[in-house]
């Protein structure tokens, strides 16, 4: 949705934005263009999209300023470059949330079902030695640890059975150390005490918009959320972009699940409690409490407005040129205050 995010920055000469996702620079470039003279501190955890990064900035000689690092690295890795340590110094910030396509079409890395490969998950890859891989959570976690990251990260309704299946594999035939290995483990499990069909029947499920989707899509998106520590990085982006945007700047966020989203909504929508977006839903906050006016008014003071109605989705024909575009939902803000 890179038209998009350029319509709503409406870049112009000599500003400064944060890509905090530079992926594989197609945002970057288009801001870039849009506006002469502008630039981009280009920030990714993957080693390989820090790289493009760097071969980017010699198209665009000082223009771009590439970082390798998390959300959670960005201040310390700001007061390395000179000029960029000052708060509400930047005019734009963008979020791409998720994996990138390259991190996808990559057997190694471990991230996608339809390429067997090994287990790893890791988007930092070997720059953070202590980070675990998928396949090393696998061989050391307690079943009900599983299943609450299978239910609470994959939202998966059958999180006990793939678990246990998962912890008995483990114990009875061998670690599991391949995509495919959990793949077959987790379509198999879901395919006992059905009467209808065989294994195959139930390879694929239907997702929340009633797409096809395999059946250890929901598996795979929890454990590559906890490996890379996803959602807690994403609030703390959050608060990154109120502290380094200057009043009347920019946030746009483009995230693929609910669970992303989610969080954008309620820092959007002051729904915040000490800098983390609150685990309860605003219709399931109690009306009969009762506050002090000055504390209420000071903590419901907005920080964003809102710069559409609705959330925002790619277009049919976006959609056609790029599948994976189909579930992306885009929202825009401007800082007030």
């Amino acid at each position: 949705m890179a038209t998009e995010t350029v319509k709503f920055f409406e870049p112009q000469r000599d500003q400064m934005f944060i890509d905090m996702t530079f992926g594989a620079g197609g945002h970057t470039r288009a801001l870039l263009e849009a506006a002469p003279g502008s630039t981009v501190v280009a920030l990714d955890r993957d080693p390989l999209a820090h790289r493009l990064a760097c071969e980017m900035a010699e198209q665009f000689p000082g223009r771009i300023v590439p970082l390798l690092g998390r959300f959670s690295e960005l201040p310390a890795l700001l007061r390395t470059v000179e000029g960029l340590d000052r708060q509400r110094h930047f005019d734009g910030v963008l979020f791409d949330f998720g994996c990138s396509s390259m991190q996808f079409d990559e057997a190694a890395r471990g991230f996608s079902i339809s390429h067997d490969g090994p287990l790893d998950m890791r988007m930092d890859r070997d720059r953070c030695p202590e980070q675990l891989s998928a396949a090393e959570v696998l061989a050391r976690i307690q079943e009900p640890d599983l299943v609450r990251i299978l239910k609470v990260y994959g939202e998966e309704k059958q999180a006990k059975k793939i678990a246990r299946a998962i912890v008995n594999v483990r114990f009875t035939v061998k670690r599991i150390e391949t995509t495919a290995e959990l793949a077959n483990i987790v379509a198999h499990c879901l395919s006992q005490g059905d009467s209808a069909g065989g294994q195959g029947t139930y390879d694929f499920r239907q997702d929340k918009l009633r797409r096809p989707a395999h059946v250890a899509t929901k598996t795979f998106q929890a454990l590559r959320i906890f490996v890379n520590n996803e959602l807690n990085e994403i609030n703390y982006g959050m608060v990154l972009a109120k502290h380094l945007l200057r009043t009347g700047g920019k946030l746009v966020t483009i995230a693929f699940h609910s669970l992303e989203d989610t969080i954008v909504k309620r820092h959007l929508t002051g729904h915040v409690v000490d800098d983390v977006a609150s685990r309860v839903p605003l219709q399931y906050v109690s009306h009969t409490l009762a506050h002090e006016t000055e504390a209420m008014q000071e903590m419901m003071k907005p920080h964003w407005k809102q710069m559409h109605k609705h959330v925002m989705v790619p277009t049919d024909e976006e959609v056609a040129e790029n599948p994976r575009s189909r579930s992306a939902k885009l929202r825009a803000a401007v800082r007030l205050s």
